[in-house]
Formats: structure tokens, C-alpha cells, sequence
């Protein structure tokens, strides 16, 4: 195994060139982008080499900063995550992840098939000891003086018992403390209601270990949040399953959409005001740029060894970058190494209070 990555001194991240909806240019876009304001990242950039090492050329940034390992296969959208895992070796999405398995990136960033990412990457980099189900957190834009929360899991697995509820608290406290610094995270469970007694059998027995686990995991338990706490400051973590996560994402990402659509309808539809837009064109264009989800690409896998990024299948250069940034940030603060520790302790704590001896009363 490689013990250093390939670039000294510099944090590299390996990227899979292929398998996004805007193809290999856009990827070597949003790397140059990257690589002109950070001048501490370096690149493995998988795909086919006579491709990329064209588009490479043109940007004049990455000179020395990108090595390439070349790929024949792409993994489509399409192809199930069941026949990559089997017949993916070839392919720039298993050599993205090789490369972290191998030493020779921080971390990975693909804007391919979600499920094959996720598959190939337990499959590859496995689970951290003491996780039954990884997650997938994402950064979602709220009242929160740090401009986000971070919301889990969106679409890894679609169940979730109490006890991954617990784990994905955990690993969502973990990634805000590391990359939000927020020194002790404010937790919600999202549930149909704030009442103790509302929601599944499964969400209040996770409202019980979560609330157990707060004081020794270091985070401080707010109980349930509804759907409209997301994008609050009730909490910063929000927990939920990957099937309510996921419909949770993409209606908010419609949403965002009809709403622009809507606006520029607005401003269109008299003389005055398209004057008024113009008067507010400073105002509209901070608007945008704060819930332009490209500007927070990037979901992380929770719950492996080793730092991987989906970026969204139609990312362009800023959306790319975005992801890199963000895998590079992760990298810097040491949050898969502090991961694994915060999954290990409490694991052990779980371990320790299931041989205790019961309380008086219980």
C-alpha cells in the first residue's frame, strides 16, 4: 500500500472524470477552479488519459498538479449498483476510490450513480467498525448563523432503526464539529411533530438513545423537528431516514427552482417592474448566490474509511468545485481519522452501558 499521496505537501483529492451528466470537460473545469484559488490541492484525475489529458493541457493551473490514471469503463446512470460492484474494475469510479483505499488521495469526488458510488465504496474502503448503515449528509441552507445545517441521512439506505438514528446523530455531530467548527452541534430528529409521543415506534426509542448519548457524544439534543425546522436555527444536524431525507431533498431543490422561475416571471411582467429588477440586481444576485445549490454541492458518505463526496450527476465547474472544496476541507481537518475515533468511543460507551447494572426503578 502507498503511504503517502502522490503529491507531498499538498492534500490531492482523486477524482472520477466520468460518469456526470456534463462529461469530462465540466469536471476539469471545476478542478482548475479549484486549483486557481488553493494552491495546497493536487489532483488523481481517472478516466481515459488521451480524453483528459487534452482538456488537462488547456488550463494551464493544473500544470504538475494532476496525475492521471487511465480508465476504459464508465459507470451510466443506468447500470445497477449490483452489476458495478461484479463487472466495474475498469471503470473511473472504482480506480476514484482505489486511490483512497491505497494511500494515494485524501479523498474522492464523483458526480456519478449514486447507488454504484455508495455500493463500490462500502464494498471498497468498507464500513467503520460499530456502523451497521453509512449515511449521506448534506449541507442545506438555513437561518443558522453558519448559513447551513447538515441533514442525514439523504438517500443511502432507505431504512434506518433506532439504533443507526443513534449512529447517524453521531456522525452528523462529527461532521458539523469538524467541518462547520461548531464546538458542541444542536441535534433534532425529524419527526411528524415536536411531541414526545408522536411519530413510530423506531423514532421514539432514537429520541431516548440520542437523548442518552448527548452529554458523553458532546452534542446538545433539541428532540423532534418537523419539516419546516430544516432550513431553520431550532437545530444544526438534522436526523432523519434515507427515503424521507431523499423526498425532503429533492422537494426543497424544486422548490428552490419554481421560486426562481417565479421571480423572474415577476420582474418581467411590466416596464416598471424590469426597472424594479434592475434597482435590485445587487439584492437578486446575493439572493442567488446564497441558495445556489452549486455553491453547496456535495453529499458525504458518513461511516467509511476514507473521505468520499457525491457530487450531483449534473454539477458543472462550480458545482465540481464546490464538491472539492469540500472534500478538500474534510481532508485538512483530519475528519475521517476523527471519525473513526468518535465511532470507536462511542461504541465502547454503548458497549459500557449495556453491562451496567440497571438503575433503581428500571
Amino acid at each position: 500500500m502507498t503511504e503517502q499521496p502522490t503529491h507531498t505537501g499538498r492534500i490531492t483529492i482523486s477524482v472520477d472524470a466520468m460518469g456526470g451528466d456534463s462529461g469530462p470537460a465540466a469536471v476539469v473545469a471545476g478542478i482548475a477552479q479549484s486549483a486557481s484559488k488553493n494552491p495546497d490541492i493536487a489532483f488523481v484525475l481517472h478516466g481515459p488519459e488521451q480524453v483528459l489529458s487534452k482538456l488537462v493541457a488547456k488550463r494551464r493551473v493544473l500544470q504538475g498538479r494532476v496525475v492521471f490514471r487511465d480508465c476504459p469503463d464508465v459507470v451510466t446512470m443506468e447500470d445497477k449498483p449490483s452489476q458495478v460492484v461484479r463487472n466495474g474494475k475498469q471503470t473511473s469510479m472504482w480506480s476514484t476510490l482505489e486511490s483512497v483505499r491505497q494511500g494515494e488521495a485524501h479523498g474522492a469526488v464523483s458526480c456519478g450513480n449514486t447507488g454504484a458510488l455508495m455500493a463500490l465504496s462500502m464494498m471498497r474502503l468498507r464500513k467503520l467498525p460499530g456502523v451497521n448503515r453509512p449515511a449521506i449528509a448534506i449541507l442545506w441552507p438555513s437561518r443558522n448563523p453558519q448559513g447551513f445545517n447538515v441533514m442525514l441521512d439523504v438517500g443511502a439506505d432507505v431504512r434506518a432503526d433506532a439504533k443507526d438514528l443513534l449512529q447517524y446523530a453521531l456522525m452528523g455531530a462529527s461532521y458539523a464539529r469538524n467541518g462547520m467548527a461548531l464546538e458542541r452541534p444542536r441535534i433534532g430528529l425529524l419527526n411528524v411533530g415536536t411531541e414526545e409521543h408522536k411519530g413510530r415506534a423506531e423514532l421514539k426509542e432514537a429520541h431516548a438513545m440520542i437523548s442518552d448519548f448527548a452529554d458523553r457524544a458532546s452534542f446538545d439534543f433539541v428532540g423532534f423537528v418537523e419539516g419546516s425546522d430544516i432550513p431553520g436555527d431550532k437545530a444544526d444536524v438534522i436526523v432523519t431516514d434515507g427515503f424521507t431525507g431523499n423526498v425532503a431533498i429533492k422537494t426543497g431543490e424544486g422548490t428552490a427552482s419554481l421560486i426562481g422561475d417565479l421571480l423572474r416571471q415577476a420582474f418581467k411582467y411590466s416596464p416598471l417592474s424590469r426597472l424594479a429588477s434592475v434597482l435590485a440586481i445587487t439584492s437578486l444576485q446575493r439572493l442567488k448566490k446564497r441558495i445556489d445549490p452549486r455553491r453547496v454541492n456535495g453529499g458525504v458518505f458518513l461511516g467509511l474509511n476514507g473521505t468520499v463526496i457525491k457530487s450531483h450527476g449534473g454539477a458543472d465547474a462550480t458545482g465540481v468545485s464546490a464538491a472539492v472544496k469540500l472534500a478538500f476541507t474534510l481532508a485538512q481537518s483530519g475528519f475521517a481519522e476523527k471519525l473513526a475515533a468518535r465511532v470507536a468511543s462511542t461504541a465502547e460507551l454503548a458497549q459500557d452501558a449495556a453491562h451496567a447494572p440497571p438503575k433503581a426503578g428500571e
